[in-house]
């Protein structure tokens, strides 16, 4: 028996099959919001801004997973869909190692590779594609020299 849910049709059984699939995404979720934001160590004592906080980092999750996945789904999607302009424009610096920002945006599965570049070592072309971990390191690393920038 592979589910509890009542499958009297193929139909069925391929909708119980889709939701499944669906699983690892949902623990990939999970697995962002605890251990890249590390939901489970914040320290607020009210119900209320605890529930705030854990909206605020669900969104950040999910644009994490976006990322991922859009680099793997679409990847000649432009990276502008995901990221601002002042995002791709320094992340495009950065990995280039130039000072001067592109005029138009780039692919999303370019600004993947090089979100990975930011957050992890060197990867082969062999490896695929960067995960979830990799990607928020990455981010993590490209908004703190967004704000860095800002002091400049």
């Amino acid at each position: 028996m592979a589910t509890t849910e009542p499958v009297s049709t193929p139909e069925e059984a391929y909708e119980k099959v889709g939701y499944y699939i669906q699983r690892w995404k949902i623990e990939r979720f999970h697995y962002v919001l605890k251990s890249g934001c590390a939901i489970e160590k914040l320290q607020e004592r009210s119900i209320e801004r605890t529930t705030m906080l854990i909206l605020m980092y669900s969104v950040i999750a999910v644009m994490i997973l976006n990322m991922t996945y859009a680099g793997r789904l679409t990847p000649d999607l432009p990276c502008s869909m995901l990221l601002e302009k002042d995002e791709w424009q320094l992340l495009y610096c950065v990995a280039n190692k130039t000072k001067t920002p592109p005029k138009k945006p780039y692919s999303v599965a370019e600004a993947i590779t090089w979100l990975g570049q930011l957050g992890g070592p060197k990867r082969a072309p062999s490896d695929g594609h960067p995960g979830v971990k990799t990607i928020w390191i990455g981010f993590m690393k490209l908004y703190t020299l967004l704000a860095y920038r800002e002091f400049l």
